[in-house]
C-alpha cells in the first residue's frame, strides 16, 4: 500500500468518529496510534483542558508515554506546555540541547530512552483543547510537510472533540469532556483490574478492553463499568474467548 492510500485510510478512519455517540477516548486513541505510525515517532500521549482549564491525560501509546505526561503535568515544564500556552507546535526537540530550558522534563524523559519529541496542539480558532506529544527513540526530525500532517490529524480530531453549532462559536463541549474525563478514570481502574485478573500488562488489558468495546459496539466506559462490578468477566475479553 502506498502512503497516499494510507494517509486517506487514515482520515476516513478519524472523520468515522465525527457520528453521533462516538467515543471520545477511542478517538484520542487512535490519533495518538496513527500519529505514531506516519510521523516516525516511537510513542505518543496527549492531554486535553476540561472546561476550567485544567489538563489531564487523556490517551497514550504505551504506559511509558501516560507516565511522562503525568509527571509534564506534575513538574509543570515541558514542550506540551509551552505548545498549550501558546497554541504552536514545538517540534523537533533534540532533548540533548534542552537542560536549561526543561531539565526535568528532560531527565525523566531520556530515562526512559527518548531522545527527541514533538509537540502538536489540538486547536480551533485560536482556542487550544489540548497537546498530541510525540516521543522518538532516536533524534527525529520532522519534515514542513510532517508538521503538516500532524497538525492535519489533531485538526480532525479536534473537530470530533466539538458539536456542528459548537464550533461555530468556537467553545469548548464542556459536557462531552467532564464525560470523557470521567470515563478516563473507570477506564484506569478496570485497566487495572483486568490486568490483575488475567496477569497481563496494562497496555496489554487496554487492547483486550479496546478490542471488546469496538466488537460489541459499546463504549470504553461501558466496558470497564462493566468490569469493575462484574457484569462483564475478565475471561470474556481474552483472545481465546472469541
Amino acid at each position: 500500500m502506498s502512503r497516499e492510500q494510507r494517509l486517506a485510510e487514515v482520515f476516513i478512519e478519524l472523520a468515522d468518529t465525527l457520528v453521533d455517540n462516538y467515543d471520545v477516548i477511542d478517538l484520542l486513541h487512535t490519533l495518538c496510534e496513527r500519529s505514531v505510525e506516519l510521523l516516525q515517532a516511537d510513542a505518543a500521549g496527549l492531554i486535553l483542558a476540561d472546561q476550567r482549564s485544567v489538563l489531564h491525560v487523556m490517551a497514550s501509546t504505551s504506559e511509558e508515554a501516560k507516565l511522562l505526561e503525568l509527571f509534564v503535568l506534575q513538574a509543570d515544564e515541558g514542550p506540551c506546555l509551552d505548545c498549550y500556552s501558546t497554541g504552536e507546535q514545538v517540534v523537533n526537540i533534540d532533548l540533548d540541547e534542552v537542560e536549561e530550558r526543561w531539565p526535568q522534563f528532560r531527565a525523566a524523559t531520556i530515562a526512559v530512552g527518548f531522545r527527541s519529541t514533538h509537540a502538536i496542539p489540538l486547536r480551533l480558532r485560536g482556542q487550544v483543547l489540548g497537546v498530541l506529544n510525540l516521543f522518538c527513540a532516536d533524534r527525529v526530525t520532522l519534515s514542513r510537510s510532517d508538521v503538516a500532517l500532524g497538525q492535519a490529524l489533531c485538526d480532525i480530531a479536534t473537530v470530533g472533540l466539538l458539536q456542528e453549532r459548537t464550533v461555530r462559536r468556537g467553545e469548548v463541549l464542556a459536557e462531552q469532556l467532564q464525560s470523557a474525563l470521567n470515563s478516563r478514570i473507570l477506564i484506569e481502574q478496570a485497566k487495572g483490574v483486568l490486568s490483575e485478573r488475567s496477569r497481563i500488562s496494562v497496555d496489554d488489558a487496554f487492547a483486550l478492553m479496546r478490542a471488546h468495546a469496538r466488537r460489541n459496539h459499546l463504549q470504553l466506559g461501558a466496558v470497564a463499568t462493566g468490569l469493575i462490578d462484574g457484569s462483564i468477566a475478565a475471561a470474556t475479553l481474552t483472545p481465546t474467548s472469541d
